[in-house]
């Protein structure tokens, strides 16, 4: 027996099978976030300069396809799938054949998981990558086998679980939007500080958001907790930072304090409440939701890719007719809630933590 468990250790590394949850649910989670950003996320981006902008050559159809007219936006968007698997296959560290096939794994997986294709994605291309690994470079027809195998893998898991997978995260997502909707002021503390935390830690804040489809007023309550995150850490930390400590975490991403939370979690005690503030002010007062892509629900001020979001989803609501228009009071929310609130809340409330010695100077200072 531990004869045999050698031997699968072995093949395990030698093919660089890691089964943890620093592989899974870290790196292939973030990589999947930069797939999604790479195509459903630029999509949303380019059609939306289009439109405001009255571009002919992004609003006009460049291609037909199957009878579906696509804008460059589209292709792009359409390209999620595959965006997305291939991510996480580079994260996974597949070799050239298996990461090719997971193009394909990432298509079905995505168009059968529905709604929540995003989670049904994550769990069938891990999958399919994983057994292409095993099997790739085993046989003297390793351009027929490893194709077969992590195509035909990928294929009967996305038929078998992506569908239930994609149901069981579009539900979960649809509760939290309806317990938002029913009770703003906690959902709105609770989503704000749970997706904020999540955005600050090594994982990623936007794949959670784009597999749950959070939208509404709880994808608000979202984009407010992870900018309390971003722009909290760094105006708070511009003393120690300076400017290029503002750029890189403000528009960045506060996961680079993640090294001196380790040090003293008591620097998190700031940004945390802070987005316990911004998320009910953002749900309850200004009724605040992202309508935009899910994803961006969890990007914060990255890029401004939360409030585009916000503003993509104000353009569709107008469109659709459920928003009469975009009024002073919309922008004075997102602008309060995205900057102003945790620029001036979080030093605040880090001034207590210092005052009372739970942060000392340094503990923010980036490496």
């Amino acid at each position: 027996m531990n004869q045999n468990n050698g031997g699968i250790s072995a093949f395990l590394k030698k093919k660089d099978i890691e089964i943890s949850l620093k592989r899974y649910g870290i790196d292939a989670l973030g990589a999947m976030a930069q797939g999604l950003f790479c195509s459903l996320l630029i999509g949303t981006i380019i059609n939306t300069i289009g439109t405001q902008f009255h571009i002919g050559f992004l609003t006009n159809t460049v291609a037909t396809i199957a009878g579906s007219d696509y804008t460059v936006g589209g292709l792009a968007t359409a390209m999620s799938g595959p965006a997305m698997a291939v991510a996480i296959g580079y994260a996974l560290h597949c070799p050239p054949l298996v990461l090719f096939s997971l193009i394909t794994v990432g298509f079905a997986s995505n168009a059968l998981g529905g709604a929540g294709g995003p989670l049904a994605v994550l769990f069938v291309a891990i999958l399919a990558a994983e057994i292409g690994k095993a099997v790739s470079k085993e046989t003297k027809v390793d351009i027929l086998v490893t194709p077969l195998v992590t195509i035909g893998v990928g294929i009967a898991l996305s038929a078998g679980i992506a569908p239930a997978l994609g149901k069981a995260a579009s539900q979960v997502g649809t509760l939290i939007m309806w317990a938002t909707d029913l009770q703003p002021f906690l959902m709105g503390i609770l989503v704000s500080v749970l997706v904020g935390i999540a955005l600050t830690l090594p994982i990623s804040s936007a794949a959670i958001c784009a597999a749950l489809s959070l939208t509404g007023l709880a994808g608000g309550a979202a984009v407010a907790g992870c900018c309390a995150q971003m722009v909290g850490f760094a105006v708070m930390s511009f003393k120690e930072n300076k400017w290029g400590g503002l750029v890189s975490q403000g528009i960045g991403t506060s996961m680079l304090q993640m090294g001196n939370i380790v040090k003293n979690p008591r620097i998190w005690i700031a940004p945390i409440v802070t987005s316990a503030i911004t998320g009910p002010v953002a749900t309850c007062i200004f009724k605040m939701q992202m309508n935009g892509t899910p994803v961006s629900s969890g990007m914060g001020t990255c890029g401004l890719v939360g409030q585009i979001g916000v503003y993509t989803g104000w353009i569709n609501d107008v469109a659709s007719g459920s928003k009469a228009a975009i009024t002073a009071f919309d922008w004075i929310g997102l602008i309060l809630i995205s900057f102003v609130l945790p620029a001036i809340i979080c030093p605040l409330i880090n001034m207590i933590c210092e005052k009372l010695g739970w942060v000392k100077e340094g503990d923010l200072k980036l490496d």
